[in-house]
């Protein structure tokens, strides 16, 4: 929507975005795009119409760069700029160190997405070429136009939680392939007990209980089947336990002991000095009266104090 000056609050904030990237790629500055790889990097020396000022392969490392960077401001300088912008594709790790030796010249440093470097490769001449040569220039062009992104700091702080971010999706896919390979499984040689919950791989008590029949059990059903409900009950509960889950019956308290009394059909007082014993002596809650059932015909032997 539209105002007095004609300008709306998204055009007001682009603005304020680009500005604060022209202010790193400044037009006095020159830019200088670099395609990294192992032992072969390609430095060029562009303008702001990506026309080429000077280029120069470097064979070396990244954290040989430095002399690279030299002669790229010394090329900038001589073609009448006040200084260069130096920016990379942030693939690997490479980039954090031309950060470090960037930094150490006070030479600004941005990077370009590999997204947008592979659609600006089909857009320079319809085709899917790839070269260093290309490459470098390509970022330089997309730099120039604004299309890039400030890094975060090359710090330990950033590194720690970059290497933390790259463990959590390593974590997670290792997690998702042996979900995947379990529910495989279960579903060739035992389809039923995956129907036993909603979202059996998300559940502690499936997993206590999936436990509890093949490692005590062996998977044989029919010894399973010859505990009973009160002890596969209290052998999935003692699973929990170990897996670190809470018990919320003490089992020590009268208000949590498997055997009940039976209630007193006397005056309400001593109904509620009844109850008041019958207490957990953590939840401070009377027994249930009545028992939830499990699935499939379970049903626990002992009153609950949740």
């Amino acid at each position: 929507m539209g105002n007095g000056s004609g300008v709306s609050r998204g055009d007001r904030n682009r603005n304020a975005k680009l500005s604060r990237l022209r202010e790193l790629v400044p037009v006095t500055n020159a830019i200088v795009g670099i395609d990294l790889a192992d032992n072969k990097q390609m430095v060029v020396v562009c303008d702001h119409d990506s026309k080429v000022l000077a280029r120069r392969t470097f064979r070396c490392r990244a954290w040989a760069l430095g002399a690279a960077l030299d002669w790229a401001a010394e090329r900038a300088a001589a073609k009448g700029f006040a200084g260069a912008t130096v920016a990379c594709e942030p693939t690997g790790h490479r980039w954090r160190i031309l950060g470090q030796l960037a930094a150490e010249r006070a030479m600004p440093f941005v990077c370009v997405q590999p997204s947008l470097t592979a659609w600006a490769r089909r857009s320079e001449d319809l085709t899917y070429d790839k070269t260093d040569e290309k490459d470098a220039v390509l970022i330089a062009r997309l730099t120039a136009q604004l299309r890039w992104y400030l890094p975060e700091p090359v710090d330990q702080t950033w590194s720690r939680l970059r290497h933390l971010g790259a463990r959590r999706e390593q974590l997670i896919v290792d997690m998702v392939s042996h979900v995947q390979q379990m529910r495989a499984l279960l579903e060739s040689v035992w389809p039923a007990g995956l129907d036993t919950a909603k979202q059996p791989f998300r559940s502690r008590t499936w997993a206590a209980a999936l436990s509890v029949i093949c490692e005590r059990d062996g998977g044989d059903l029919v010894r399973t089947r010859r505990l009973g409900a009160a002890r596969f009950e209290a052998a999935v509960r003692r699973e929990i336990l170990r897996r670190g889950g809470q018990n919320r019956r003490c089992g020590s308290c009268a208000g949590c002991s498997p055997r009940s009394p039976t209630r007193p059909a006397s005056s309400p007082t001593d109904q509620a000095r009844w109850n008041e014993s019958r207490s957990c002596c953590r939840t401070g809650r009377p027994p249930a009266t009545s028992s939830p059932t499990l699935r499939h015909g379970w049903s626990p032997s002992s009153t609950s104090c949740s």
